[in-house]
C-alpha cells in the first residue's frame, strides 16, 4: 500500500466523521427526533398502565358478575333497564 494513502486515510476518515457528526445529531432526524421520540414513548407507557388498571378493573368486575347475585341484579337493573315482577315502575314528566 501507498505510503501516501496511509497517511492521508486516517485524516480524512477523521475529518469526514468530524462533519457528519455534527450534521446528523442537529439535524431534523438527529436529536430532536430522538426527544420527540422519546416523549412519545413516555406517553405511551402512561397510557398503557391506564389501560392495564382498566383491564383488571374490569376483568375483577366480570368475575363479581359470574358469581355474586347482587352484581348480576346491578347489572340488570342499571344496564338493561329490567324489574322484579313484583316492582312498580312509575315514570314522571319533566316540565
Amino acid at each position: 500500500m501507498n505510503p501516501r494513502f496511509r497517511q492521508l486515510l486516517p485524516a480524512s476518515l477523521l475529518l469526514l466523521s468530524a462533519t457528519s457528526v455534527p450534521v446528523l445529531v442537529w439535524s431534523p432526524t438527529g436529536l430532536a427526533r430522538l426527544e420527540a421520540l422519546a416523549q412519545q414513548r413516555a406517553g405511551l407507557e402512561l397510557e398503557v398502565q391506564h389501560l392495564e388498571r382498566e383491564i383488571e378493573r374490569l376483568r375483577i368486575q366480570a368475575e363479581s358478575i359470574k358469581t355474586s347475585p347482587t352484581s348480576i341484579e346491578r347489572v340488570a337493573r342499571d344496564e338493561l333497564g329490567l324489574v322484579r315482577q313484583t316492582e312498580l315502575v312509575m315514570q314522571f314528566k319533566k316540565d
